[in-house]
């Protein structure tokens, strides 16, 4: 049996995945010296056509771990990577991993001003960026201004194929700045010009740090979730063992999503390395290029988010290429309409399930089987080792029965140390138990009778509406019934007598239109009279969605108060 009798999952777990096996923890560069040693001379990067073995991915690692080394990093110190997917994330990732340092993800589209937050309150003395100016010019001016005093500097020249290393400086010349290397900046091929024969460093995978994942957040300044070599070693199993059918040494993964967004980070990359796989890279999202790579490089594993799945659906010229190729696709982010999924499965013939993560969890919790029972609007059974528990909005320690309603907490192996540098903020979020430590999501949700779990929205989107409180995303997925709509984004704005009131932003399908009053009048019978949206915006731009393609309430109402 892998599920005890007592788990209302245990009827229905996959009898392909072990919930209950136990997973050693391991510092998690030991995730790469395996591939390495199983799989030296197989492709693992293969960056817009430039590719790199499993043996020089491991020298680059070296040479950078040296070079990190030499500039002073030790055991503990924060490394910053400010970068997009690319070769260079990828070796410096690891580089840190492996002298003990602690990995900074940043967002290359945040501003200024968010990067220096984020730079002071992790105290990163050195980070890694790219020459293109949108992305160094915004660290440049922290340099002496700051804690930071090194930043070290990747040319995207270097790590392209011919004859697109020779173009690029002639066709991108406004793209590309010019930095002096110098004590402040530091080239990628000055740093690894060693031996790379790094002073290896003692890890205690359960205590030290491995990633300083900052959340995103609905409100206020986002938190550094401390992810330990053991929250990630393990979770990259557990994400693994998600898909009992994948092939070491065998599988190509298509890397679009960003490397250091934690669903990336895990699912991409680390299930890569772990699988001893091709990764194909991306820099950002290109639909047409997404498609292109699909039909050429054949990947058989793309996790994505939903928005990227309907794109694709949804490309006019899709039947020109083949993307038979995808086995799994494994959906995160946001809740998946079940049409984007039918639709998907349907023009690749692969299996795309919907999961569930958080930055605090490393980030898988859960998923529908690949080879089960897949319920719509569910984010699916707890991961091997996870368990997941319903607990009262107004006590924080009940749990409560099955079917009732409340805030979805988490006990399992990948949840976070706490937040870093913030014991209040962790104190709100993690409760001793005397079973371990439970996370709070913030997420409300509920657990029917098979352990599948259904989230009903975040507690922060809550619409208090004239007493009565109003779930968006049930409104959405109302909404997303009606043919004609292609994106929708549900939130509550103020209102003077109810204190908020419910507000649609919807995009309609290209060639296809509703109005207010029809799409009023098909949600009649969907939804109650406090839920009706009292106003609705049509939008023919798509809506906001953030770096990996999410919608974004956040960024839609930071719109509309401008």
């Amino acid at each position: 049996m892998t599920v005890p009798d007592h788990l209302l999952w245990a009827k229905k777990y996959p009898a392909s995945v072990d919930w209950s096996a136990e997973i050693p923890a391991h510092p998690l560069y030991a995730i790469l010296d395996d591939a390495v040693r199983d799989y030296p001379d197989h492709v693992f990067i293969d960056f817009l056509g430039k590719t790199y073995t499993y043996r020089d991915t491991a020298d680059f690692v070296a040479r950078a771990a040296r070079g990190l080394q030499n500039l002073g990093v030790a055991k503990g110190d924060r490394v910053g990577l400010l970068l997009p997917n690319s070769p260079y994330y990828i070796f410096l990732y690891f580089a840190a991993l492996k002298i003990g340092a602690v990995v900074v993800n940043f967002n290359p589209l945040y501003a200024v001003k968010e990067i220096e937050k984020q730079v002071h309150d992790s105290g990163c003395r050195v980070m890694a960026t790219i020459d293109m100016p949108q992305i160094y010019g915004k660290l440049a001016p922290l340099l002496g201004a700051s804690c930071l005093e090194k930043i070290i500097v990747g040319r995207m020249q270097d790590i392209l194929p011919f004859p697109l290393s020779w173009l690029y400086p002639v066709v991108k010349y406004r793209d590309i700045v010019s930095v002096d290397d110098d004590v402040h900046n530091i080239d990628f091929f000055t740093l690894v010009t060693n031996d790379g024969a790094y002073t290896p460093v003692d890890i205690d995978p359960a205590r030290d740090l491995a990633v300083l994942q900052y959340t995103g957040g609905t409100t206020g300044v986002p938190k550094g979730a401390m992810l330990t070599h053991a929250n990630l070693s393990v979770n990259v199993v557990q994400a693994r063992n998600l898909f009992p059918g994948v092939v070491p040494g065998q599988e190509v993964m298509l890397g679009v999503l960003p490397f250091f967004h934690v669903f990336a980070m895990t699912a991409v990359l680390n299930v890569t390395v772990l699988l001893g796989g091709r990764l194909v890279v991306l820099p950002r999202f290109d639909l047409a290029q997404v498609i292109k790579t699909i039909d050429k490089k054949r990947p058989t594993l793309f996790p994505a988010v939903p928005t990227i799945y309907t794109a694709i659906n949804h490309y006019k010229d899709l039947k020109r290429y083949n993307l038979k190729s995808i086995k799994y696709c494994f959906s995160g982010g946001a809740p998946l309409p079940v049409e984007v999924k039918r639709d998907f499965e349907r023009l690749t013939g692969c299996v795309l399930v919907e999961g569930y993560g958080l930055s605090e969890t490393s980030p898988v919790v859960s998923c529908n089987p690949v080879d089960g029972e897949n319920k719509t609007g569910s984010i699916g059974l707890p991961a091997p080792g996870t368990l997941i528990e319903i607990v009262s909005l107004e006590d924080k320690k009940t749990v409560l029965p099955q079917g009732e309603t409340g805030e979805v907490c988490i006990r399992g192996p990948q949840v976070m140390a706490g937040y870093w540098r913030q014991a209040q903020e962790t104190a709100m979020v993690m409760d001793e138990t005397p079973d371990g430590v439970r996370l709070h999501t913030g997420d409300v949700g509920y657990m029917d009778a098979d352990g599948y779990t259904f989230i009903v929205d975040r507690i922060k989107d809550m619409i208090a509406a004239g007493g009565f409180k109003v779930y968006p995303r049930h409104v959405e997925e109302a909404i997303y019934e009606h043919p004609a709509v292609e994106e929708c984004i549900v939130a509550g704005v103020h209102d003077d007598y109810r204190g908020q009131t419910v507000k649609a932003f919807i995009k309609c399908r290209d060639g296809q239109s509703v109005t207010a009053e029809e799409l009023k009048a098909f949600l009649k019978d969907k939804l109650s009279p406090i839920e009706m949206p009292k106003i609705i915006e049509f939008r023919t731009a798509p809506l906001p969605k953030t770096l990996i393609g999410k919608l974004s309430r956040k960024m839609i109402l930071e719109e509309t108060a401008k």
